[in-house]
């Protein structure tokens, strides 16, 4: 693999981390709350034990923000919005991922300048999203047509079936060819790294990952062209993350590359319950988690040993996109919160039975007030995370700036 000079070196990675860290944070609250998982999980320890509903245990993201969701194709080229970042996947509470999804939507309703009744309204529509399908999911009718996805996401989901290698390159890489650029985002490996990479797509196990496209051939020959440290995301930054770009043999062609995204699995900080089987490496945590919630996503991931480490390596398809909401009316932030619901509620569901779905949905519908449709425990544990994630993100504006 062929290096090239970097502006960050192995031994300075973890001080630039730490600096793009605070950077991506102090943006806005919304991206305050993205980044700081933490925040939530002290929140949720500090519930007493009869605030929140306590729903069946399946696997749930864990940190189910927008941000997280978006389209994920399938091997075939079939794209959906599922849930695509299963870092914090465990065994749980389905209300947890109802909660952060809430508080999500709640501040990205206040970035874009959404008076009050809005967000109430949201929270509304999120909890009659979920709810309507946990048992549309056991009758047949789980699936929505293009037409009905909320106009604010239309647009990604169909720009996304659209998407070849070409795009993803361009985008990730910035520039078609296969190599990676270093510079900001991709720094140089150091020979252990090179190393390690290089004998990890040597075992047949992984490398297959790479043929499982119906579009290459299952013996297609897997060559290492390129690799690099990938200085990515806000909640992952501090851990081991790589990019690697396959040659995945055969006549020249858009499916001949692939870009494969190399993450540390690390102990899930979410809340999980006790005398469940969840697999004791995190990474196989990870897949099996994605597995349950995220098929498109879950049926191309893999977990591995790199440096002694757990990773979960999976191919980025260019249909992958993540949903970003600059600005978002009174109107299009209901119907989003309505769909994304759904979308949650679907991976919940898939994983119970008819009668644990119909008991969950109907749990759900209690603790409602007169005026207020959402759940009361909702409702409050909103407003609760609201206030104390805008407190926090003017504490954390303010360190950030002392450093600067």
């Amino acid at each position: 693999m062929k290096t090239s000079p970097l502006t960050v070196s192995p031994q300075g990675r973890a001080a630039a981390l730490e600096r793009e860290r605070y950077r991506k944070m102090a943006r806005s609250a919304h991206a305050y709350v993205r980044g700081n998982t933490k925040q939530f999980y002290e929140w949720l320890d500090a519930c007493q034990p009869s605030t929140l509903p306590e729903g069946p245990p399946v696997w749930i993201c864990g940190d189910c923000h927008l941000g997280n969701l978006g389209p994920l194709a399938n091997m075939q080229g079939n794209v959906e919005i599922q849930i695509r970042d299963l870092d914090q996947t465990v065994i749980g509470n389905p209300a947890h991922d109802i909660i952060r999804l809430a508080l999500s939507l709640a501040m990205a309703a206040r970035s874009s300048d959404l008076p009050g009744v809005a967000t109430a309204l949201m929270m509304e529509r999120l909890v009659e999203g979920y709810a309507a399908s946990l048992t549309k999911h056991h009758d047949g009718a789980t699936r929505r047509k293009i037409g009905t996805v909320p106009a604010a996401i239309a647009p990604v989901l169909a720009m996304a079936g659209r998407r070849s290698w070409r795009h993803l390159a361009r985008e990730r890489l910035e520039d078609p060819s296969p190599r990676i650029p270093m510079g900001r985002r991709f720094w140089r490996l150091s020979g252990e790294e090179e190393e390690a990479i290089s004998q990890l797509f040597e075992k047949r196990s992984v490398s297959r990952l790479a043929s499982l496209l119906t579009s290459r051939a299952d013996d297609a020959s897997i060559h290492v062209k390129d690799a690099a440290y990938w200085m990515k995301g806000c909640s992952s930054l501090g851990r081991l993350r790589y990019a690697v770009v396959l040659s995945a043999g055969g006549p020249a062609s858009q499916n001949q590359f692939c870009l494969m995204d190399l993450k540390e699995a690390v102990a899930a900080a979410a809340p999980s319950y006790s005398k469940v089987g969840m697999p004791r490496d995190h990474a196989a945590r990870v897949v099996e988690g994605a597995r349950n919630l995220s098929p498109h996503l879950g049926d191309r991931m893999l977990s591995a040993q790199l440096l002694g480490q757990p990773i979960v390596l999976r191919e980025l398809m260019p249909q992958d996109l993540k949903l970003e909401f600059s600005e978002l009316s009174a109107h299009d932030a209901c119907e989003v919160a309505e769909y994304l619901g759904s979308v949650v509620g679907q991976a919940h569901a898939r994983q119970m039975n008819t009668q644990t779905a119909v008991s969950w949905q109907a749990e759900l519908r209690k603790h409602r007030s007169k005026s207020l449709d959402a759940p009361s425990w909702l409702w409050n544990s909103v407003v609760d995370l609201v206030a104390s994630h805008e407190a926090g993100y003017l504490q954390h504006c303010r360190r950030y700036a002392e450093k600067l």
